[in-house]
């Protein structure tokens, strides 16, 4: 069984600061990004904003799984077919059509939060619009099972179905993740199984939940060059959403929105 960290409400509460700077960035991003402009502008907007805010990047700096260099940037940027990992790139200029992907960590006061959006640049045609409707639509519907009593999987069965019934897959070589004091943690959150198995949810437990999803096939490769950029292996286009989700005894908490009641009530304090 893996260990899961259950956090109390105090904590919850410095993730939801945490989130609500991930998320401010990315609102600011959404009006930012447009034509002409590269992914190193972006991350170097994305990163006076984390410092300005009193956070620190979570992903610069992140070691590589091999023997490979440190991840360099504030922000993951990933355009067009790839999914995930992108390195910022003063020579990567963004160009009427294109979609771009940004994901985002910090670390405020000891806890981590983390988010993703696709966004569209400039205007774009309606089969890349279509898929970053249903990511961000699959993402929701994950987000709906983050409840006390369910299963991890039971998250992962509604990120596919949504998927798949509209034609799209779903990538298998990247899962979101538990989230608190580590950026990294149990339990690992796959975007595609059955439902009922896994690890059981329970109040205290946050959870990143983050559908990547082609247009095409599901496989993905690595790019040999930086060793962190992935990419589909078919050219397909790929979308990719995030948001961090607390379990709680009531409705789950996106932390970083604004709540309408206190979802608090019953988490471990």
């Amino acid at each position: 069984m893996s260990r899961l960290v259950l956090k109390s409400a105090a904590e919850l509460e410095i993730m939801d600061q945490a989130n609500a700077i991930v998320q401010g960035i990315l609102d600011q991003l959404a009006e930012l990004i447009r034509p002409g402009m590269t992914t190193a502008e972006i991350d170097q907007f994305a990163e006076r904003a984390v410092h300005a805010a009193g956070a620190t990047p979570a992903f610069k700096g992140y070691p590589h799984r091999g023997d490979g260099r440190d991840f360099p940037a504030t922000v993951c940027a990933s355009v067009n077919a790839e999914v995930v990992h992108g390195i910022p790139s003063p020579h990567v200029m963004l160009t009427e059509g294109d979609t771009v992907s940004i994901d985002l960590g910090v670390l405020f006061r000891g806890f981590y939060g983390d988010g993703a959006r696709t966004f569209p640049v400039g205007a774009i045609a309606d089969g890349p619009r279509r898929l970053l409707d249903v990511t961000r639509e699959a993402m929701e519907k994950g987000v709906e099972q983050a409840r006390q009593g369910n299963r991890v999987s039971d998250i992962s069965h509604a990120v596919q179905c949504h998927v798949e019934s509209h034609g799209f897959s779903v990538v298998r070589e990247f899962v979101g993740h538990g989230i608190g004091a580590a950026l990294h943690e149990e339990p690992q959150v796959p975007n595609f199984g059955e439902p009922g198995r896994r690890e059981r949810l329970v109040a205290g437990m946050v959870l990143a939940i983050e559908p990547m999803v082609n247009a095409g096939a599901p496989d993905v490769l690595l790019s040999a060059e930086d060793g962190w950029t992935a990419r589909t292996r078919d050219g397909s286009r790929s979308a990719h959403f995030e948001v961090c989700a607390a379990v709680t005894e009531g409705e789950p908490w996106v932390l970083g929105r604004p709540r309408v009641h206190d979802v608090l009530h019953g988490v471990g304090r």
